[in-house]
Formats: C-alpha cells, sequence, structure tokens
C-alpha cells in the first residue's frame, strides 16, 4: 500500500499536476485554520504514511529539480507550512526554483546568500514564522528551502520538518553522488580511450622513426660509399620493391635497377621534358606523372635531374614517399658533389682555353690538356656562341657547356664579354648545339660562329678570329640567327680581320661616296635599300617587303640610285663591285660611311 502510494506521488509530481494525498487533517498551505490551537500537535497516521510515501518518491526522482519540487510541493505533509522559495547550488552559486515566487524574491534571495551555507530565520511581511533551511549532505551545501508557516510550530511538527530536510537532502546527495559517478566513470572511459590512441599513437611514431632511422642510415651509407647515382637507385628499389630510376634534365636515363627497363629507352621529347620539369617544380614534394612517381634533384634551385619510381598499381604509400625522398636528398649531395668536380674541371678547361686562344707553346698544352682529360691532337675547330638574350657570363658558360655535352661535343670553354667559346675536337655538330641552346634559354635569338679546321695548336689564335668572322657575318646577313662555318663564307673569307681597312673604305666610297653622302644629307636610306636589294636577289617584292615599302616606292629609289651614284645595275661589273661595296659597308664597315 504504502509502495503504491510513493509511486503515485512520483507520477503525480512528474506530470506536475495534483499533489500528495494529506488524509482527513486537511492541512494545505492555504487552509485556514479554525478552532482552537493545541499546544502539542501530534501527526496523525495519514501525515506519517504521506511522509514516508514521500521520502520515497524522493529517493526516486530523476534529478535535483525534481527532488526539491516534490519537497516545495508537498511540505505540508510536515505541519502547517508552505514553501515560499528554493535553491539550488550550481557551480559555487545558489539557482531559484521555478517555483519560487517573485513577491519577495530578492529580499529572499539576498538573505539565503547572507547565511552562507547556516540556516536562518527570514524576514517576510504576514508570515509569523519563516526560515531558511540548508540542505547539506556529505559534501557540503546543496541548496536551501525557504519555509512559512501560519503559526508558530509544535515540537513535532519542527522535527517532522527536520527530518523531511534531512530526507530531501539525502537524496540529493544519492542524485549528486550519482552525477558524479557517471561523469567520474565516462571521464575514466574517455581517458582511457584517450590513453589507448595515445599508445597507439606512440607506437606508430615509434614504428615511423624507426622506419625513417633505418632510411636515413641507409642513404647515409650509399652517399658515404660513394656507389653513385646507381647504389641510390639500387638501395631505393630494395626499400620499395619498385623499379628506381635517374634521369638527367634533358630526359635521358642516366641509372635503372629493377625490371621492365625500356631497351631502348625512349628518346626525350624535349618541349615535352622541359614541360614536365616546369609542372613538378610548381608542386611541393614527388608528383605522379601517369605511372611514374616523381621528384627533382635540384640542391639550390637548378635542376640537376629527376629521381623516379615506376609505380604502375598505384601501391605507392607514405613509406614510399619516405624513402623517395631520402633518396633525393642523398642523390642530391651526390650530384652536387659531381657538379663541384665538373665546376673545378671546367674552371682548369677555361684557363686552358684561354692560354690557347692567347697563343702557347705546344708541348705545355698537350701536358696540360692531358691532365684535364682532353686530347689536343688532331683537328681542332673553335666555335662562338653568342645569344642575344643572355649575357656572357659563366651562368651562361654552364648553359653552353650544358648543351654542348648533350649533343656530343667535347671541348675546352671559356667566355669573353659578349660570347662564349668552345675548342672541340672534329667537326662539331653547330645545328644540333643551336637547337638545344634554343631550347634552354627559351628563344631562337642566337648566333654560333665556327672557324675552319685547325691541325696546329699554335694556330688556333687565328681560327679563333675565324669563328669571330663568321659570327659577324651571320650577324649582320638577311637570316642573322643560327650556325655558320668559316669555309662557307665565300668572299667574306678575305674581308675578315688582318684586311687592310684604310683599301676597304676607299673601295666603298669609290662605289658608294655619292649615296653616303646623299642618305648623310636627306636622312635618306639608299644604301640600306641597295644592299636589301642585292641580298634579296634583284626580287622586287621581296625587297619592298623587307623594307615594308611599296613596290612603286622602290622601283623609284633605284633610278634615284642611278641617277646619284651614276653607275648602271645593269651592267655585271656594275653590279658586282656595287653588291661588294654595300656588304663591305654593312659587314666590315658596321654601315658607317
Amino acid at each position: 500500500m504504502v509502495g503504491s502510494r510513493a509511486y503515485g506521488l512520483y507520477h503525480r509530481h512528474a506530470d506536475r499536476k495534483g499533489s500528495l494525498s494529506r488524509g482527513s487533517a486537511g492541512r494545505h498551505p492555504t487552509a485556514t485554520h479554525k478552532g482552537p490551537r493545541l499546544p502539542t500537535r501530534i501527526p496523525a497516521d495519514h501525515d506519517l504514511h504521506e511522509l514516508v510515501a514521500l521520502s520515497r518518491a524522493l529517493t526516486s526522482a530523476p534529478d535535483e529539480g525534481a527532488i526539491l519540487r516534490l519537497t516545495m510541493d508537498h511540505i505540508g505533509a510536515a505541519g502547517p507550512y508552505s514553501a515560499e522559495a528554493g535553491y539550488l547550488k550550481v557551480g559555487g552559486d545558489l539557482v531559484p526554483s521555478p517555483r519560487n515566487g517573485q513577491t519577495h524574491a530578492l529580499t529572499v534571495g539576498r538573505r539565503v546568500r547572507e547565511l552562507a551555507g547556516q540556516d536562518g530565520d527570514v524576514t517576510l511581511p504576514g508570515r509569523p514564522w519563516s526560515r531558511a533551511l540548508g540542505l547539506r549532505g556529505p559534501g557540503g551545501l546543496h541548496g536551501y528551502l525557504v519555509v512559512t508557516s501560519r503559526s508558530q510550530p509544535t515540537r513535532a511538527e519542527r522535527s517532522l520538518l527536520a527530518l523531511l530536510v534531512r530526507h530531501t537532502a539525502a537524496a540529493l546527495s544519492v542524485v549528486f553522488t550519482h552525477r558524479r559517478q557517471r561523469e567520474d566513470a565516462l571521464e575514466l572511459r574517455r581517458l582511457g580511450e584517450e590513453h589507448t590512441a595515445l599508445q597507439r599513437q606512440l607506437i606508430s611514431v615509434v614504428a615511423e622513426l624507426g622506419y625513417e632511422r633505418a632510411v636515413h642510415t641507409l642513404m647515409a651509407d650509399v652517399a658515404a660509399s660513394g656507389g653513385g647515382e646507381e647504389a641510390v637507385t639500387r638501395a631505393l628499389h630494395g626499400l620499395t620493391g619498385l623499379p628506381a630510376l635517374i634521369e638527367d634534365r634533358f630526359g635521358r636515363l642516366r641509372s635503372w635497377t629493377g625490371p621492365g627497363r625500356p631497351v631502348p629507352y625512349p628518346e626525350p621529347d624535349p618541349l615535352r621534358q622541359d614541360e614536365m620539369l616546369h609542372a613538378i617544380a610548381k608542386q611541393a614534394g614527388p608528383v605522379r606523372i601517369k605511372d611514374r612517381l616523381i621528384t627533382l634533384i635540384r640542391p639550390h634551385g637548378e635542376i640537376l635531374g629527376v629521381l623516379a619510381l615506376v609505380d604502375a598499381r598505384d601501391e605507392a604509400d607514405e613509406h614510399t614517399v619516405l624513402a623517395l625522398g631520402h633518396a633525393a636528398a642523398s642523390l642530391s649531395l651526390e650530384l652536387t658533389h659531381l657538379r663541384d668536380l665538373a665546376e673545378v674541371e671546367l674552371r682548369l678547361h677555361r684557363e686552358l682555353a684561354d692560354d690557347l686562344l692567347a697563343g702557347t707553346d705546344e708541348p705545355s698544352a698537350y701536358a696540360r690538356s692531358a691532365a684535364v682529360g682532353h686530347d689536343l691532337h688532331g683537328s681542332h675547330y673553335v666555335v662562338v656562341v653568342q645569344w642575344s638574350n643572355r649575357a656572357a657570363d659563366d651562368s651562361f658558360a654552364q648553359t653552353v657547356s650544358r648543351a654542348a655535352v648533350a649533343v656530343g661535343m667535347r671541348s675546352l670553354l671559356t667566355h669573353r664579354a659578349d660570347h662564349v667559346i668552345l675548342i672541340t675536337g672534329h667537326r662539331p655538330h653547330v645545328r644540333a648545339l643551336y637547337e638545344a641552346l634554343a631550347r634552354e634559354t627559351g628563344t631562337r635569338s642566337g648566333t654560333i660562329g665556327v672557324s675552319a679546321a685547325c691541325d696546329a695548336v699554335d694556330d688556333i689564335p687565328h681560327h679563333y678570329q675565324e669563328a669571330r668572322r663568321a659570327l659577324d657575318v651571320r650577324r649582320h646577313s638577311r637570316e642573322r640567327y643560327g650556325a655558320t662555318f668559316f669555309d662557307e663564307l665565300g668572299l667574306y673569307r678575305i674581308l675578315g680581320p688582318g684586311s687592310d681597312h684604310r683599301e676597304l673604305e676607299t673601295f666603298v666610297h669609290e662605289w658608294l661616296g655619292q649615296l653616303i653622302d646623299y642618305d648623310a644629307r636627306h636622312h635618306g636610306a639608299m644604301v640600306e635599300t641597295l644592299s636589301r636589294y642585292f641580298d634579296c636577289g634583284g626580287n622586287y617584292d621581296e625587297t619592298a617587303d623587307s623594307l615594308t615599302i611599296h613596290r612603286s616606292t622602290l622601283r623609284y629609289r633605284l633610278q634615284r640610285i642611278r641617277d646619284i651614284s651614276g653607275h648602271d645595275l645593269a651592267n655585271v661589273e656594275d653590279r658586282l663591285n656595287l653588291q661588294v661595296a654595300t656588304r663591305v659597308w654593312r659587314i666590315v664597315l658596321g654601315g658607317r660611311g
């Protein structure tokens, strides 16, 4: 019976409708006491049963708010009481219950906080008895219950009220304890999961560091062993199980370890190679292109080569990328070392080339050339290279050296203020060199001059002048960019350095003097028009196009040239001498009067 009443009490509270039964006494907070007051009131049985049911309902309440509401709603079971206000301690502050009245809320709230956890009287108008009772448990203060009475409570009623307050505080303690236990359990579970995750992460980091240390040690051993590029690809293949390869920056294979090597290796496409290198250079880390995972070797910003793994099945993971990165670092050291050696060799080559161009004795030249690995015996050629968008500095000299090696030219190399010079054995592949440099520099605006064959060391200075003559003739011709051999110059071979410029100037003045004077007085272009006319083989349309003038304007100028110079362009002798004079004027005299 009592259990049924407790169950009903709890659910009536949860619905916030109805209240615990008070029996026949009818003591409700709003009820008016009638009849004489007895000095001492003895609780009826139904009051005690109601308190027992309330106590059980309190222990079954789901949270502290429900407990406080039950006590406030059924405070009358302990005597002639009314619950004026209730407070719960939340985060160090006393939070009022929603059931509190608003009339004396500020006064009551201030007084409760002043009590600082102790019980104490509360002054409320029209209330002969009012008191704030602390809801305390083992963990400290849980809240307050402010209770008023229509009359002074009897000792028995005060005892019942104190008992109800203790039951309420105990129920709150149980709720808070359970909550802390749940929170502690959740925190322990969270900490356990976090600990497990940290353990797994630690194991993973240790494994990663172990693998990284092993890779680093292996690559350091490879670098220290001096095994070169093949040792790097062999180690990388052993670490990843994938075929590893190295290409130079032009796309030519230098080393391959693993199965599937193409035979013959595909000849690189220079344009596609440059596009690929620029695309990879814009990315951070390795880049996948088709079935290859590729990284650049560029220790100081300049691309020295390409390291790649063939990964047709897309099996590469973070360990593969790590191994590729360490291998690239090891290879950078190797290629940098080789590059340093090459620079020393280049300096020695340059010093020897400078001495050869200036003139040196044969025994010394042969001994020094043997020391740097170049054979001076046999025929040699002097090659002069000039590019419009590149200064002839060390950087451009290295560019020319790489291009020369790429086309199979073994040479000694040096440079002057505006051109690079190569002394090379055998007839050089200068047109291939021109194409390689055009790709390297990104422009075809370059000129190459090549001397005739040189069979003696002491003739090299003379052949250097021949190469310069070939360069100058090419630069002043209609097609100024490209490569020209000295032995292809024809008439210009006798107009080179060493010729008597005074005689040449006299010859030019004899045949072109009147035209040169006319141009000077009238700011004209008669000599240039005549030179273009001969360059175009006497073709009117082609000459007019090259001068960007109308055909009728050209015809008029040619007639004026006949009138001013007194020479007949239809006469074979006059035509020959005029053509030679215009070539000497432009190429030897540089177009000056």
